[in-house]
């Protein structure tokens, strides 16, 4: 009340004093005769003469457009006022729905004088202030009355809603019609359909249903021992709480429905049941009560509270319970069907009965879980507890049954596997035992664990229902798609910053992307029919795992390449080296180049495939190499003692670069691969052509290059010769004899 004294006092001070309607028809009747006169005068003199009067008439057709508009505003004001009058007397008679829509009167009238391309009157921001004055009053009003009707008793808790807070709440509804308002209808109806004129009903309604939610509704869904009361006295109606010793830890959907129906009726019975009329909304004879609108708001939080903490725990874990489950169904309809003759549901089957009439597919859904729960332990351990795996490893399978003969399957025999499945061979003495083996390398453990829970989740749905079945083939889908998908976020750092851990997760992508083959073969005839097709297989997800495992080996061999490059960056290019400081720079550049290839690769020994390993360090050596002889080939001087001493420094790369190569741990072994270093390393011959310029004379060079069919033309091109001609020896006859022969 204070509130909107102050508003309507502060009104009044502010709008500056507007004319009365009276001044306003005068105006417009005076306008209208001037008009009529106006109109009478431009026909005569068209008539008369068209010619002359052409530039006249354009005049007066612009006054008569000018008048036109001047009397539309005049009227579209004298609208505004009038419907401000009129609602500030139906407010004061509380007649709140008239008031409402006297307000919406005047807010249609001002949209349309502000819609006027150039007119711009200063009235209209004092108008529209005067609106919004009057619509906050009115709100104000509409408020007051809301909270009469509708009171919470809330303990002083910090908006909790504990078993202890929710006994001590309580609703009050003060809408209980009184015998003499029942004549002059009742104020509930009113003060909604004034809050939904004003478009605020959805809003108090959606603070209302929160309300619902958190201290009556959901506490039923949760506390078993709780028990609603209603009370009626002559003027209000009162719900609350009492507790009780509950007989089991989660009460019976059947329980728990009967309560929530109980408190939808009391509500029905005494505010839901209001019919009002919705401006604006697609309805379709634009009528709708309250219950439909509160259900809107509230009806998918509520079902999925009563599905997660009611029907989830009542879903059977054995089959024998399975065909007990059908009362549950039957309550679940009956309970929709309550609802929807108190309009608080519209439509058919909600997800709430829906989920009941699944249970067959929960009951699936619940070893589902299960085995996904177990899958993503194992992709959150640590990669780097490996084991080693081997071509003739194989999972720990359970035996499969042959489709032909009682003879058994096993894994050892994936030719024969693939035979019987859809490739077609003309005999099967083409294929190695190992065409579709791995080789030699280490995964993780919880990786190869993951293979074994896959076969073993796949050998269950082999004896499962249909239904099971399928879902428990797609869990196994869901286990690969989320390996993709949680591996790589979770472990990302490791992955960057540990280059054997990147070669690990490199070995159980392909080690995943190996068994995803034959993995959809090897049970196709043990499952049902339904999974005996093609879309039983998983060689789809293919080349997504061998990616996702080349995509992190490259990122790592980035990171490894910009480090090769960042120590040579520090060899101050290789030049001058006949000055000491210069030389040892170089020098130690070189050594640590070395060191992290060394380290390299030992870290990668024994853990990549060894084509993979050799590769991976060729590709660095090469690195190293390359720059190098960029660096050297850019020089412009080369003296006699930095030849030397570059030289030198070539050397030690020779000498000791294939030194890194040690794929397997037993030393003797490795000799074969350090011998095979020019198949890997691409620049290899280049980088010794180099140290041979170095330590030539001018004909020896001459001779290397063998008019460009030399093994020199081989690495380098003509310009690059010169260049290094010109930098190693002074200017003289001899060398430009020898440049000559360069072309």
């Amino acid at each position: 009340g204070e509130v909107c004294n102050m508003i309507n006092k502060k009104y009044n001070e502010f709008l500056p004093s507007m004319q009365s309607a009276e001044e306003l028809v005068a105006q417009v009747d005076g306008l209208s005769s001037n008009i009529d006169v106006l109109r009478t005068d431009i026909e005569n003199k068209v008539q008369r003469d068209l010619n002359v009067a052409v530039a006249e008439f354009t005049e007066l057709k612009q006054q008569l457009e000018r008048d036109t508009l001047v009397l539309s505003v005049l009227k579209k004001l004298q609208e505004f006022d009038r419907a401000i009058k009129e609602h500030k007397t139906a407010l004061r008679e509380k007649k709140y729905i008239a008031a409402a829509q006297q307000l919406e009167k005047a807010r249609s009238s001002l949209r349309n004088l502000e819609s006027r391309k150039g007119f711009e009157l200063k009235i209209l921001r004092a108008l529209g202030t005067e609106l919004t004055v009057q619509t906050q009053n009115m709100l104000c009003h509409l408020g007051e009355e809301w909270q009469k009707l509708i009171v919470w008793q809330l303990p002083p808790s910090k908006g909790e809603s504990s078993l202890e807070a929710v006994l001590h709440s309580e609703l009050h509804l003060h809408t209980v019609p009184s015998k003499e308002e029942e004549v002059a209808g009742p104020p509930v109806v009113s003060v909604l359909q004034a809050l939904a004129v004003l478009g605020e009903l959805h809003t108090r309604l959606k603070v209302f249903g929160q309300f619902l939610l958190k201290y009556i509704l959901k506490p039923l869904i949760s506390y078993p021992s709780l028990q609603p009361l209603t009370e009626e006295r002559p003027d209000m109606f009162i719900l609350r709480f009492k507790s009780e010793e509950p007989t089991l830890d989660q009460s019976s959907p059947m329980e728990v429905f009967d309560k929530i129906k109980l408190i939808f009726e009391a509500l029905h019975k005494y505010l839901l049941n209001v019919p009002l009329e919705q401006p604006g909304e697609d309805r379709k004879d634009g009528r709708v009560t309250l219950a439909e609108l509160l259900g809107e708001l509230i009806w998918e939080e509520l079902s999925n509270c009563l599905v997660q903490n009611c029907l989830v725990n009542s879903i059977p874990t054995n089959s024998s319970k399975l065909e007990q489950y059908t009362e549950v169904i039957k309550s679940t309809e009956e309970f929709e069907k309550a609802l929807k003759n108190m309009q608080f549901l519209k439509g058919d089957t909600t997800d709430l009965l829906k989920y009941a009439r699944n249970v067959n597919s929960h009951f699936a859904s619940k070893k589902c879980q299960d085995v996904i729960a177990a899958a993503r332990n194992l992709m959150t351990s640590e990669i780097h507890n490996t084991v080693k795996i081997t071509p003739d490893s194989c999972v720990a399978l359970p035996q499969l049954p042959h489709p032909g003969s009682g003879d058994h399957l096993k894994m050892q025999k994936p030719s024969n596997l693939l035979h019987n499945g859809t490739v077609n061979l003309e005999s099967e003495t083409k294929l190695s035992q190992y065409t579709f083996s791995l080789p030699s390398c280490r995964i993780s453990s919880s990786v190869e664990q993951l293979m074994e829970l896959v076969y073993q989740t796949l050998l269950e749905a082999t004896v499962s229902t249909d239904q099971c079945c399928v879902q428990l083939f797609y869990s196994v889908r869901r286990i690969f798609q989320l390996f993709y998908e949680v591996v790589p976020t979770y472990h990302k750092e490791s992955l960057q910053k540990f280059p054997q851990l990147a070669a690990i997760h490199h070995n159980n992508c392909m080690y995943l992307a190996h068994h995803l083959l034959t993995l959809g073969h090897q049970f196709r005839y043990c499952t049902t029919n339904i999974l005996s097709n093609e879309a039983a297989s998983f060689v789809d997800l293919v080349p997504a795992f061998r990616r996702l495992g080349m995509e992190c080996f490259k990122a790592q061999m980035r990171v490894q390449k910009e480090e090769i490059l960042e120590r040579l960056s520090s060899a101050r290019n290789f030049s001058n080296m006949d000055d000491e400081e210069n030389f040892r720079a170089a020098n130690k550049a070189i050594r640590q180049v070395l060191h992290q290839l060394k380290r390299l690769g030992q870290v990668w020994q024994d853990v990549f495939p060894v084509n993979v390993y050799c590769k991976a360090m060729g590709t660095l050596l090469n690195t190293a190499l390359a720059e190098i002889v960029t660096r050297i080939v850019a020089l412009e001087d080369i003296s006699a003692e930095d030849a030397d001493r570059l030289y030198s420094l070539c050397r030690i790369m020779v000498e000791e670069g294939p030194q890194v190569f040690t794929p397997l741990p037993e030393e003797d072994k490795n000799k074969k691969y350090q011998e095979e270093v020019p198949i890997y390393v691409q620049k290899w011959m280049t980088f010794k052509e180099l140290m041979i310029i170095l330590q030539a004379n001018l004909q020896e060079i001459v001779d290397q290059w063998a008019d460009g069919k030399g093994p020199l033309a081989a690495e380098f091109s003509a310009a690059e010769v010169k260049s290094l001609i010109r930098a190693l020896f002074q200017n003289t006859e001899r060398r430009a004899a020898a440049l000559a022969k360069i072309k």
